[in-house]
């Protein structure tokens, strides 16, 4: 898998799980959406992800948009 997949994959199921968090326990838990979606948003502007860096030095393979 590569790591814009596993970019998406994670950001995805943090979203997820912080709406779920929000309904079940408390609602301040969508600030962690919120965090999320800055995140991917300036991503998307600069490249600059840090899980991708994270991913590429542990040896996952580039993708198109975090080579």
């Amino acid at each position: 898998m590569s790591i814009d997949k596993i970019v998406m994959a994670f950001a995805g199921s943090v979203i997820l799980a912080s709406l779920a968090l929000s309904q079940l326990h408390s609602v301040n838990w969508l600030w962690l959406t919120a965090f999320v979606g800055a995140n991917m948003l300036q991503a998307a502007f600069t490249g600059f992800c840090p899980l991708a860096m994270i991913l590429k030095a542990a040896g996952a393979k580039p993708g198109q948009a975090f080579s």
